[in-house]
């Protein structure tokens, strides 16, 4: 009898011991769940600080511009965005966001399309001079764009092109970026190609395999190139500004340069409410597209 109580104490002191050990390593995985949002929280509002800055200064005056380095403005004005809006050209930045879209939307249409076609081509058939047409695009990964401005500039100026949305829209149309072509590629390359190879059995034809059966598979890689193409167009400076010459054509990135003006009673607030119209486009397709954007990202980094 006093073996078995003996056991039985035994055994329960086990399992106090077991559950208190438990205990202790949930006690340490909550503390150690704590430090990591702690410090995540931490870095993110620290690399975040200079946009809530810039929102929080666009309502504030010259004054406290200058003087505090507080986001939250202590006498709020919407004369930034009021005057801002209206700039010191004959058009509003209606026009000049009107401007981005027009350079935008055919950029990312023909992105997504020739980008799609020439990597369905090199990831699905074999043809001569393959690897060396693939190498090739590859290796202009490794050209900076400064290379090729002088060279496309002077094609541009040759074909009369030069104050137009040309320039900026047929390169796009022949695949010109070639880290969308190469992400593309990788995608494809983790997709079995068994739909594809039924398709043509039934007799589809390639252009139909491609647009029935491999564009509904490649959305979130498309929708990857599109959202990056729309804000790298969104962005970009230098492009606008060696090809176009009349302020009526000019897009936000441009105009946002034409309105600072150089003298001491410049209203900071104007360029810096206007900035922050210019920034929401780009957060506002990167946030309502993000899934597809990461799970195009990782999916495209996976070779099958």
């Amino acid at each position: 009898m006093s073996q078995t109580m003996l056991d039985d104490s035994a055994a329960f002191d086990a399992d106090a011991e077991a559950a208190r050990h438990l205990a202790l390593q949930e006690r340490r995985g909550r503390i150690s769940m704590i430090l990591r949002y702690a410090v995540l929280t931490a870095v993110g509002v620290l690399m975040l600080y200079p946009l809530i800055w810039l929102i929080g200064a666009s309502f504030k005056n010259n004054a406290e511009i200058f003087a505090s380095p507080g986001f939250i403005p202590k006498d709020p004005t919407l004369s930034g965005y009021v005057k801002g809006w209206e700039t010191s050209t004959p058009y509003t930045f209606g026009r000049f966001f009107w401007n981005t879209f027009l350079i935008i939307a055919p950029k990312v249409i023909f992105t997504v399309i020739s980008c799609a076609a020439v990597a369905y081509g090199f990831a699905r058939f074999q043809f001569p001079g393959k690897r060396i047409l693939f190498a090739s695009l590859i290796a202009t990964l490794l050209l900076p764009n400064v290379v090729t401005r002088i060279p496309q500039y002077l094609l541009f100026s040759e074909m009369g092109w030069l104050d137009s949305y040309l320039p900026l829209w047929v390169p796009s149309a022949f695949a010109g970026d070639a880290f969308f072509v190469f992400m593309l590629v990788q995608f494809l390359r983790s997709i079995p190609p068994d739909m594809e190879e039924a398709a043509r059995v039934d007799g589809a034809k390639s252009w139909q395999v491609l647009i029935f059966i491999v564009a509904p598979m490649l959305t979130p890689a498309l929708i990857s190139v599109a959202l990056f193409q729309f804000m790298w167009t969104m962005n970009d400076f230098l492009g606008p500004l060696i090809y176009l010459s009349s302020v009526e054509k000019f897009p936000v990135s441009l105009a946002l340069k034409l309105s600072i003006d150089t003298s001491e009673a410049f209203d900071w607030n104007r360029i810096l409410a206007m900035s922050v119209l210019a920034l929401a486009p780009s957060l506002v397709v990167f946030f309502m597209a993000q899934k597809y954007f990461i799970e195009g990202i990782s999916a495209g980094g996976v070779k099958g």
